[in-house]
């Protein structure tokens, strides 16, 4: 057999349109697909059962990412008070219509929290004064931002309380004024700065 006599090609318009194989490809393809696909009745009835498996295996973890949810989920309970009763950092500039619209979203956690977040609330202002004015400013806007955010949060709940989205940047946010509120505890102690 002689070896195709090569030319140089200087544009794709000088290629021919089709070529054709030398042979018919298919009866080797048909034979391979028929190797791989399993004849029923034949030994390889492990196919179904690996199929049940990973079906019993999807279930469990629905199971279990459920389970995890409603364990993370405990002590979050919703009120159903007013969002009045929650302690605002600000409440004097909070109107009546922001503290309604946020009535059914309001959550608040174990009691331990409640309790950490009001001793820390009542020695806010005495450890703010203490501190120089450019730090004060800091923390009296950051603090701010924390509770516009709260509140705008609340609200949203309030519209759509199934919002996971919405209930876990809520929960972040209630994170974030401890850990603001503490930060300002910890920086007021002597020796020590923000």
């Amino acid at each position: 057999m002689t070896a195709p006599k090569e030319r140089s090609v200087k544009s794709l318009a000088e290629l021919p349109a089709a070529i054709e194989p030398p042979r018919d490809l298919w009866p080797g393809i048909e034979a391979r697909l028929k190797a791989q696909t399993p004849v029923a009745g034949t030994g390889s009835a492990r196919a179904p059962t690996r199929l049940g498996q990973l079906r019993w295996l999807a279930a469990a973890a629905m199971v279990a990412s459920v389970a995890v949810g409603v364990w993370i989920g405990r002590d979050l309970v919703p009120l159903s008070t007013p969002a009045a009763s929650v302690a605002q950092l600000t409440a004097p500039q909070a109107t009546p219509r922001q503290q309604a619209g946020a009535v059914d979203a309001a959550f608040v956690s174990d009691p331990r929290y409640a309790r950490q977040r009001a001793e820390l609330l009542q020695s806010l202002q005495a450890r703010l004064d203490a501190m120089p004015q450019p730090a004060r400013a800091k923390v009296t806007a950051s603090l701010a931002a924390i509770e516009t955010a709260k509140k705008d949060l609340e609200s949203a709940l309030g519209k759509d309380p199934s919002n996971a989205l919405l209930q876990e940047l809520l929960i972040n946010t209630y994170q974030d004024e401890m850990r603001a509120l503490t930060d300002v505890h910890e920086a007021s102690d002597p020796g020590r700065g923000i």
